[in-house]
């Protein structure tokens, strides 16, 4: 006989797209957890994967029930969106709490536990847990996390309305109720367009969990790291469309000659200076470099962007009233 839904307090949803290198790293995490088992249901979504990833998420649940761990394996194959893919895992989802997180990510044992405990307070409707880097292998990685790139403290300290990125974020069920889930058909963006409905329509409160942490890959090529920024570019036109956030301001071209000046002529002598004192890392050397690199592919996205009227839609939810 199954265990009534209520008693499953935390449902963690993670979407997958040709996961098979990360899956066998990041499973193990997730057994791990600390949260009592009997109140913590996994469930991962193939995204339409074209890899070993739907055999995979099997096999892990398989292992999973082994030890006594609520594993759900599912699919949307309908729509390519890491968003569309986590509604799926709402919709079957028991928990009075929905957390997210990615492949990529790999949460500390007490990730889930820290993460949760901010909503003993009533009035919070949201939690935002901390991401920091996995160990970093090459300069490129060690760029971002010297830039705190992913770092929550940024979103939630957004000048439109805080928000909280799916790496990390906890969202109280009830606070779904008339606002909706993601946009199923919106690519990036999603977190922030739906954290700031949440709090247009109901006074819920989000909150930073610090000790709530999860380790992130970071970019280790320019041509991903120009994805990536490529990508922020594309979210804030998208939520300039949606919420009438200003688009961000694009540096000139005397603006750039001006800092590339300035790096040369009084960046660069004075870090090569801390390099040989011990007080630099090699990588500052050329840290403005790569900061205009991606200030400028942050500028291409959002020139190029073009927000599809598909992307408007809003799933809608329908909540039980066990948690209201």
């Amino acid at each position: 006989m199954a265990e009534p839904r209520h008693l499953i307090r935390v449902s963690v949803i993670v979407p997958v797209y040709n996961g098979e290198v990360d899956i066998s790293e990041l499973a193990p995490c997730l057994l791990a957890q600390t949260v009592p088992a009997d109140q913590v249901e996994y469930l991962l979504v193939d995204n339409n994967s074209s890899d070993r990833t739907a055999e995979l998420l099997q096999d892990w649940q398989r292992a999973a029930a082994a030890q006594g761990i609520r594993w759900q394996s599912l699919s949307e194959p309908d729509i390519q969106s890491s968003y569309a893919a986590r509604n799926r895992g709402i919709h079957l989802a028991q928990g009075e709490f929905l957390v997210f997180t990615d492949a990529d990510c790999r949460p500390e044992p007490k990730w889930l536990e820290n993460l949760i405990t901010p909503f003993s307070d009533s009035t919070v409707g949201l939690v935002a847990g901390e991401i920091l880097a996995r160990s970093s292998h090459g300069w490129l990685e060690e760029f971002s996390e010297r830039r705190g790139t992913l770092n929550q403290r940024f979103t939630i300290a957004h000048e439109y309305l805080p928000y909280g990125q799916t790496a990390n974020l906890a969202i109280r069920r009830q606070a779904l109720l008339g606002v909706g889930l993601f946009r199923p058909y919106l690519t990036t963006g999603g977190d922030a367009d739906l954290c700031w409905r949440i709090q247009q329509q109901h006074p819920w409160r989000i909150v930073l969990a610090e000790n709530a942490v999860i380790r992130h890959r970071h970019r280790a090529t320019l041509k991903d790291l120009a994805s990536q920024w490529r990508r922020y570019g594309r979210s804030n036109r998208y939520l300039h469309e949606l919420h009438g956030v200003p688009l961000r301001r694009n540096l000139s071209r005397r603006e750039i000659v001006h800092q590339l000046g300035r790096w040369i002529l009084k960046e660069l002598p004075k870090t090569s200076l801390q390099l040989v004192q011990g007080k630099a890392a090699p990588v500052d050397l050329i840290s403005p470099l790569l900061d205009l690199y991606c200030v400028r592919a942050r500028a291409a996205g959002q020139r190029d962007a073009q927000l599809p009227d598909a992307a408007r839609q809003i799933e809608p939810f329908e909540g039980r009233s066990e948690y209201v």
